[in-house]
């Protein structure tokens, strides 16, 4: 049975941004952005690394990694804990590569390629919906903010307003 819904696939290729969990060799957390995070099927997530060397090296002695995938709009997404595997050659890494060669990225800006076994997923819910807050209620104090913080001002989409 696939470990990823679809659900699941549409928040990861939607947000594109995982934050990469992993233990370093003192026993301390790296935690780092991955601008390439991608669902490679059922069972897998991928990234390029592209400037990821701490993140490489902490999978080369301890495979254990969790990515989270957010929508920081609407402040849900999913946690997916497994282990890893870098590749930098061989079939698997020309495969990775092309797929993301075919998204736009330069080949020669990818190091090597961290190949995902997803064993768990979860979701991930802010607490601000335990509260009673719908989505439009999260999404809108979400557009505030921004428009707060940069001097933004954004207007509804007819998606959004349909929601």
């Amino acid at each position: 049975m696939a470990t990823l819904t679809e659900h699941m696939k549409h928040v990861v290729t939607e947000q594109a941004l995982g934050f990469v969990a992993t233990v370093c060799p003192d026993g301390t957390p790296n935690l780092s952005p991955k601008g390439t995070t991608a669902v490679w099927d059922d069972d897998h997530l991928v990234f390029a690394d592209i400037a990821s060397p701490n993140t490489i090296s902490n999978l080369a002695t301890n495979a254990a990694v969790e990515i989270n995938v957010v929508d920081p709009i609407l402040r849900k997404g999913y946690r997916f804990k497994g282990t890893a595997t870098v590749h930098v050659a061989g079939d698997v890494y020309d495969a990775v590569v092309q797929f993301y060669e075919e998204r736009g990225l330069d080949r020669h800006r990818i190091a090597s390629v961290a190949m995902i076994t997803v064993e768990r997923a979860a979701r991930l819910v802010s607490p601000a919906y335990t509260i009673g807050n719908t989505e439009d209620q999260v999404r809108e104090r979400f557009r505030r903010r921004l428009e707060d913080l940069h001097g933004w001002t954004i207007q509804p989409t007819a998606a959004a307003r349909r929601d």
